[in-house]
């Protein structure tokens, strides 16, 4: 009985962690065509003041992320399809299925699948425990 209990709780938490990370995640995408999957949140390790997220983003032909920036880095990897980023005064960058990319903390940025197939990406982010996800760009 304690054991079902504790496992009870413990996916409690779990849906409770996986929810305010699939909330955070869809201020990247509102209406757009993107659809996300949150993998994980968790503490960054031996820092109490970060967090460890990772999503599945799925674009759609002609999707993109509003314009934005993150308190923290975003590690990323395109599984499938290509995608277009724009990041800061850098010019547009296409990125094929197998190669990735990397958004510094603070830069302005916006991903987009200019293709006419769907495009996958899987992003990783070490930010800020206690602010959004993201902050919306002019």
């Amino acid at each position: 009985m304690r054991g079902n209990v504790k496992r009870a709780v413990a996916m409690l938490l779990l849906g409770l962690s996986l929810g305010s990370l699939a909330q955070a995640a869809e201020e990247l995408v509102p209406g757009s065509g993107v659809q996300i999957k949150p993998l994980l949140r968790e503490p960054f390790a031996g820092d109490a003041k970060q967090q460890v997220l990772m999503i599945r983003a799925e674009f759609a032909p002609g999707a993109a992320t509003s314009r934005h920036t993150h308190f923290g880095d975003e590690y990323a990897a395109v599984l499938q399809g290509s995608l277009e980023l724009r990041s800061g005064d850098q010019p547009p960058r296409l990125i094929h299925a197998g190669e990735s990319y990397h958004n510094a903390r603070g830069v302005v940025h916006e991903t987009r699948n200019t293709s006419g197939e769907p495009a996958v990406v899987i992003s990783t982010f070490i930010v800020d425990a206690d602010k959004p996800l993201l902050q919306p760009a002019p």
